[in-house]
């Protein structure tokens, strides 16, 4: 069974050691669950389409969406750590494709892509991974996870199972970064009045690190946090569960 590693065109520009450490963890998962599963990656795959598609590009998301399904037509399993961008293939995809030539092949990939937590725990069925990562952190549920792919517990499960971790819930911990995509640089007044409430949030905790799913947040929290020279610090769950990896 072979699984295509799906690395967003975000992560793959400005953050690619989470790709790295998502790959890391999943093979670490492999191991503690004695799986055969093999991972692949296509370095010339590209955008899943989700950008253009919300400011309004359809044509350039639909021709987008094409070379995505062709990308990823082999696999048995597709994962990204994106729930953003994984929803954007199971929820907008269908209506893109529907009636058209990649009709079978979009439906089938529909049900076979996942977030990188919903993987670990639904599909590798592997919680613990013997980490140890000893800090404080407070998660930050990304609207896209929530709304979009409609996560719900697979991060926290995760990261209950990480030794010498502490995690301290903040307030609206489910509440709008307010990075949205394109909204923060057209909305930048109200963008930036969410995220200086989100960090509040998060620093209230007495937390050491924002940890979130979503590398587009966490963004948008650094650099208010650069900023302002603030304490706290943020960090992609796949990277955590990476360095808290034991030999």
């Amino acid at each position: 069974m072979i699984t295509g590693v799906f690395i967003p065109c975000f992560i793959d520009q400005l953050n690619p050691e989470t790709g790295f450490s998502m790959l890391s963890v999943l093979q670490r998962a492999n191991w503690i669950g004695k799986s055969e599963m093999k991972f692949a990656y296509k370095p010339e795959q590209t955008c899943c389409g989700q950008v253009a598609f919300n400011g309004g590009f359809w044509d350039e998301a639909r021709h987008l969406g094409e070379k995505f399904i062709n990308d990823f037509r082999e696999f048995d399993y597709v994962v990204g750590p994106s729930a953003s961008c994984v929803g954007m293939v199971r929820n907008y995809y269908p209506q893109m494709f529907a009636n058209s030539a990649l009709h079978n092949e979009n439906n089938y990939l529909v049900r076979k892509i996942y977030e990188f937590t919903d993987f670990l725990v639904n599909v590798m069925k592997v919680e613990n991974l013997g980490c140890v990562f000893e800090a404080k952190i407070t998660i930050h549920d990304a609207c896209a996870a929530l709304r979009e792919y409609r996560l719900t517990d697979q991060p926290r499960r995760l990261l209950a199972q990480v030794k010498g971790l502490e995690v301290v819930e903040m307030t609206g911990r489910d509440e709008c970064c307010g990075f949205g995509g394109t909204f923060s640089v057209k909305h930048e007044a109200i963008s930036s009045a969410m995220v200086e409430q989100k960090v509040k949030h998060a620093l209230d905790t007495g937390a050491e690190y924002i940890v979130s799913t979503e590398a587009s947040c966490l963004m948008q929290m650094e650099s208010y946090i650069s900023k302002n020279n603030l304490r706290i610090k943020t960090l992609h769950i796949a990277d955590l569960l990476a360095k808290g990896i034991t030999p």
